[in-house]
């Protein structure tokens, strides 16, 4: 199945609606994904990316379909991650000589991936390949997010193929933003950005300013998982604008797990006095054991503060807490406060563990936490509820 993007510019990918987790078990993708690779057939014929190589006989049958697969030109890999380039090898089988341009980094991860000696062509910001009357120009994407990722422009058509920059893990038949449900769509654009962008975001600024500085065009935004943005394309480049400059809304974001309720129960107590102080401010309960990870990350990202709760088992905090606070150290959040609470019987570090692990993570540690022994009585509730009016405060 081919679907027109507009003129001699085809997408050609695979709408995976079975997928549910994505870069192994590290990304939930609850409406599934795309592998979006577009053929371009002008004079001359460029394809522009592959799909995942579980679908990569049925990917390559479906572009033999399309067109005569010797007439394909050239292969643009813009990034060598395998849910963009899993099919290559399938397919060159059947082209082994068509060059393949990518950037130096794509060539060393390419061959780190497939051990293939293929005919690479290395491509910088600004080289632009000639398709006839048009041109694909070339920009170099570092770290947005592997070293080897690059852009490509399609001139008169004023196409940007933006690989993973603006995309969003979601399956849908319509292909394009203005066709589907908008709060959907920006809703898994905003955890995609949150829980794979967020470390990059002085890069992510960078480079937009970058393309915009070469005042071209733009009509569409071609990514590489989910819609094509073709109704107002720069909503979603202001959007990642915004998000990347320390984005935060009027939410504070309370995390846990427990054994007994204790810590539960402390969470609630906290949550009702943060309202009782400040009415205005959105809070958000998640127990660990019981959320999704990048559900959780997402309000995370979205949130001025976090609070994060474990009852101490054996001197440490509980697995599901200790696991997301990894998560969340690697993401660098910027510019938010946090703090620390939980019970414990005999020693009670938790609250100091989960302490350090938030100010070695980038966070303004607001306070030394609570740590409350054995399940909660009236006078440890108390403690919560100004604890919570403390935080609000802060």
């Amino acid at each position: 199945m081919s679907i027109n993007v507009k003129n001699n510019v085809d997408w050609v990918g695979k709408i995976d609606w079975e997928l549910r987790k994505f870069h192994g078990d590290e990304y939930s993708t609850h409406r599934g994904s795309t592998y979006n690779a577009y053929l371009i057939k002008e004079e001359k014929v460029a394809l522009v990316e592959t799909v995942w190589a579980p679908f990569a006989k049925e990917f390559v049958a479906n572009l033999a379909g399309e067109i005569d697969l010797k007439k394909i030109d050239y292969v643009i890999a813009n990034h060598a991650e395998s849910d963009h380039s899993g099919a290559l090898p399938e397919l060159m089988q059947h082209i082994p000589d068509t060059p393949i341009y990518c950037t130096k980094n794509g060539v060393k991860s390419l061959k780190g991936h497939y051990h293939q000696d293929w005919n690479f062509n290395v491509v910088k910001t600004g080289d632009r390949l000639s398709l006839g009357k048009k041109e694909l120009i070339f920009v170099e994407a570092p770290m947005l997010h592997w070293p080897d990722t690059m852009f490509c422009y399609l001139t008169q058509d004023n196409i940007l193929f933006s690989n993973d920059a603006f995309g969003q893990h979601y399956a849908t038949e319509y292909m394009f933003n203005d066709l589907v449900d908008q709060s959907e769509l920006f809703e898994e654009c905003l955890k995609y950005y949150a829980n794979i962008l967020t470390p990059f975001s002085p890069m992510v600024i960078k480079k937009i300013k970058e393309v915009l500085s070469f005042n071209l065009p733009l009509d569409i935004i071609c990514t590489s998982h989910g819609v094509i943005w073709r109704d107002k394309p720069e909503q979603i480049v202001e959007k990642y604008l915004e998000w990347a400059n320390d984005y935060q809304e009027n939410q504070i974001t309370i995390i846990y797990d427990t054994m007994w309720n204790g810590t539960r129960l402390m969470a609630q107590q906290i949550a009702a006095g943060i309202k009782d102080a400040d009415n205005e401010v959105n809070v958000k309960l998640f127990n660990l054991a019981k959320s999704d990870k990048n559900d959780v990350i997402t309000e995370v990202f979205k949130s001025k503060a976090i609070l994060v709760g474990s009852p101490t088992i054996n001197r440490g905090v509980l697995v599901s807490v200790a696991g997301t606070l990894e998560e969340i150290k690697g993401l660098k959040f910027k510019n938010k406060k946090a703090a620390a609470f939980g019970c414990y019987g005999w020693s009670g570090e938790s609250v100091k563990i989960i302490s350090g692990i938030l100010e070695e993570s980038g966070f303004d540690v607001i306070n030394e936490g609570l740590k409350v022994m054995w399940n909660p009585d009236d006078e440890s509730i108390t403690k919560c509820t100004e604890f919570g009016k403390q935080i609000a405060r802060l």
